[in-house]
């Protein structure tokens, strides 16, 4: 038995399934290119290094490395001071 689908199921199909994958690189910060609000609104985890990381600003999983602030400290522009560490990079949904 053969189950045909309308073009318009497809693509359902697609942009829900697009929905449920976290982006391979995503970013905290509205002026990144990496930046995705859409996906922000949901309630997103990092698990890094096999321990759950709250300070995550942005991170890449091809890659494999997070940003995180670095305490306090920021540049001479007002933005948080962050340095990238490197490791095995696990987002999921909360």
């Amino acid at each position: 038995m053969t189950v045909s689908t309308t073009p318009d199921a497809a693509d359902a199909a697609a942009t829900d399934s697009k929905e449920l994958a976290l982006p391979d690189r995503l970013a905290v910060d509205p002026r990144s290119p990496f930046h995705n609000a859409a996906v922000l609104d949901r309630a997103i985890g990092i698990r890094f290094n096999g321990k759950d990381r709250n300070d995550v600003d942005e991170y890449c999983v091809s890659e494999g490395w997070v940003k995180v602030a670095v305490g306090n400290k920021v540049d001479r522009r007002g933005n948080p001071l962050t340095i990238r560490l490197k490791g095995t990079v696990e987002p999921y949904f909360r």
